[in-house]
């Protein structure tokens, strides 16, 4: 196994390569990557969480899923623990929006905690963004429905990591 802080390093980099031409929907379009390194920095920092296999995926998290990275590429760079916990997390974009996000609820509760970890985080982050710099045009309705899809999303993993399931709420209290 990889040295942890290397291995990290690593992903930071891979990741930003991927999403280096990508940026957030909000009105100052950030940089994309900011995103995986919030998830990161709210499970090493936040939430405790030292495992570098969840550091790793959460960092890698919306690779395959927004990219041209496929899994058999996070397997050769990463090894197949990794690519499983980041294939848990990501939507199956042939899919439509309603649908997808019907499977994540579903398959939320029969997730590994590696990616019930790593999708605790992207949900955390992803409430603070849209209090703080939402998409641009999106109504307040919209986000009030993003806040009730991904607390029905997270009831499905409770129990998982008590830290941040309260962090979580912590953000879900302040839905617009």
């Amino acid at each position: 196994m990889d040295e942890p802080v290397p291995l990290i390093i690593r992903a930071t980099a891979f990741a930003a390569g991927k999403h280096r031409n990508q940026r957030r929907k909000d009105a100052e379009a950030s940089p994309y990557i900011n995103h995986p390194i919030a998830l990161a920095s709210v499970l090493a920092n936040e939430g405790g969480i030292l495992d570098p296999l969840v550091i790793t995926a959460a960092l890698l998290h919306d690779t395959i899923e927004d990219t041209e990275t496929t899994a058999e590429e996070l397997i050769a760079e990463f090894g197949a623990d990794t690519a499983q916990v980041v294939l848990e997390v990501t939507d199956d974009k042939s899919l439509d929006k309603a649908e997808r996000k019907r499977l994540q609820i579903e398959h939320a509760r029969g997730a590994s905690v590696a990616a019930k970890l790593v999708k605790l985080a992207d949900k955390i982050c992803n409430l603070r963004d849209l209090n703080v710099a939402p998409p641009a045009g999106w109504s307040l309705k919209r986000k009030r429905e993003y806040f009730d899809w991904a607390k029905q999303v997270i009831d499905q993993v409770r129990g998982t990591h008590a830290v941040l399931e309260s962090l979580f709420d912590r953000e879900y209290a302040r839905r617009p």
